[in-house]
């Protein structure tokens, strides 16, 4: 099954290692790499506390695609490729630990997908503003996620998270 070109895919990018300068950089790196695969859109920067043992606080962003013929094995693995190419190594991390760059599919339209390897919507997206901040700056308050309800009414939830928006452009 593969997307059409009017489904909005939506890719959050976060990272923690190496200063800001470097985590943009990457996230910039993986801009440019994504938007081979079609029309893409930023999402501004943000700092967010981090979630699991004590680090540095991640900068978070999403960019959105439209892609005309992308199946979701293609994506996962052009998703994993990216991370790889940026330093990421999944194997070598503890769970919720310190990463240069991750990248997790948040939506894929109205799709529902799941795998071993990959759930969409994102399965912990209504639960982290990290996510949904950048996810209604693309799409809107009122853009439904599947199963999950409006992404407005959603943020608005998680409002005592400590997100920031760093900088509407990057």
């Amino acid at each position: 099954m593969t997307a059409g070109p009017g489904e909005p895919l939506v890719i959050g990018l976060g990272g923690n290692v190496g200063g800001e300068a470097a985590i943009v950089e990457r996230f910039r790196r993986a801009r440019e790499a994504l938007a081979v695969l079609g029309e893409l859109r930023s999402a501004p920067l943000y700092r967010t506390g981090a979630i699991g043992p004590e680090q540095p606080d991640y900068l978070n962003t999403a960019v959105r695609l439209r892609v005309a013929d992308l199946s979701p094995d293609e994506l996962l693995a052009t998703v994993r490729e990216l991370e790889h190419l940026l330093g990421r190594d999944r194997r070598g991390e503890p769970r919720w630990g310190p990463r240069p760059i991750d990248l997790d599919v948040l939506v894929w339209g109205g799709r529902v997908l799941r795998s071993p390897d990959l759930e969409v919507p994102h399965p912990r997206l209504a639960e982290r503003r990290f996510a949904l901040a950048p996810l209604v700056a693309l799409l809107g308050e009122a853009f439904e996620i599947p199963g999950a309800g409006a992404a407005g009414a959603l943020l608005a939830r998680v409002g005592d998270q400590a997100v920031v928006e760093i900088a509407a452009s990057w």
